[in-house]
């Protein structure tokens, strides 16, 4: 049986960079380490554990099931050895220049963005707040590394890892410019359908769903425009007469600065529920429990 004083501390975190990076150039760089020394570093490791651990691949350095099952416990016990030794950094929103990342779609962007800006304004001026593209990472490996402190979203197959709470839950609606043939009216299933329609391509999920039933209400098939991402759609539609299927939330943030008006479709839709997640390696961040709960004062319902 392997004690914790059969093992030196620095090669647990040699092995934490390795299984995120898969590089021993890029964690030599972030470690400010030479690549022999890494790789000496990974070679004691090997013998510590009896196991290769990692494996070169044209994908990069790809760990072993041993690594795998090692990965998690190894990353909880750094994070808790870095508490113990920074206790006294006690998190404080007033004066913290802490550097946030949250994963979002582009619609989240649209609708969380402009107030978190407004709240960091008045209660955090130091502190940074960054998104990336929810569809473009990993999210357990990036919110398990801490590159990714929170997502935000209707993200629906997630990592029993991420802990989750409900923000709101929101129904798609029909969006057009403001004295459209639809607009100030209820609208039949028969006009609806032949309307000219823009159509949003995301393959991110769940957005995704919700083309399988214009799909099937006959709508995908004939529409002539396509954008792959919301972002465009109020610039589109606000000087055209297409209309354009999106969740609420959308339509409420676009609306009055685009004059857009929106309705609710003749056609049984998916609703959406937005969360937030965090994975549990950080549920006890002070800094994370401070955003989340500042997000969740604000937005949820």
């Amino acid at each position: 049986m392997m004690e914790p004083r059969d093992i030196d501390l620095n090669l647990l975190v040699v092995f934490q960079e390795v299984f995120q990076e898969r590089q021993i150039s890029a964690v030599a760089r972030r470690l400010n380490l030479s690549q022999p020394a890494v790789s000496n570093a990974l070679s004691r490791l090997r013998r510590s554990f009896d196991d290769e651990l990692f494996v070169r691949t044209a994908q990069g350095m790809q760990p072993t099931p041993l690594a795998e099952q090692l990965a998690e416990p190894v990353a909880s016990a750094l994070l808790l050895v870095s508490r113990a030794l920074n206790r006294q950094q006690v998190f404080s929103s007033d004066s913290s220049q802490r550097v946030f990342t949250i994963a979002m779609t582009d619609v989240g962007e649209v609708y969380f963005m402009p107030a978190l800006i407004e709240l960091l304004h008045e209660r955090a001026p130091g502190i940074e707040i960054g998104t990336v593209r929810a569809s473009s990472i990993d999210l357990k490996t990036e919110m398990e590394s801490g590159r990714v402190d929170l997502a935000i979203g209707a993200f629906d197959d997630v990592s029993e890892a991420l802990y989750q709470r409900r923000l709101f839950r929101q129904n798609y609606v029909s969006m057009f410019r403001a004295g459209h043939p639809l607009a100030g009216r209820e609208v039949t299933l028969k006009e609806f359908l032949a309307a000219r329609h823009l159509l949003v391509s995301s393959l991110e999920s769940p957005y995704d769903r919700i083309n399988q039933n214009l799909e099937k209400a006959g709508i995908f098939s004939s529409a002539q425009f396509r954008v792959p991402h919301f972002t465009a759609v109020p610039y589109i539609v606000s000087s055209t007469d297409l209309v354009v299927t999106v969740p609420r939330k959308l339509a409420e943030s676009a609306a009055k600065p685009f004059n857009l008006q929106y309705i609710k479709p003749p056609l049984r839709l998916p609703s959406l529920q937005t969360n937030i997640f965090w994975h549990r390696r950080y549920n006890q961040d002070e800094g994370n429990q401070w955003l989340r709960n500042l997000i969740s004062e604000r937005f949820a319902e």
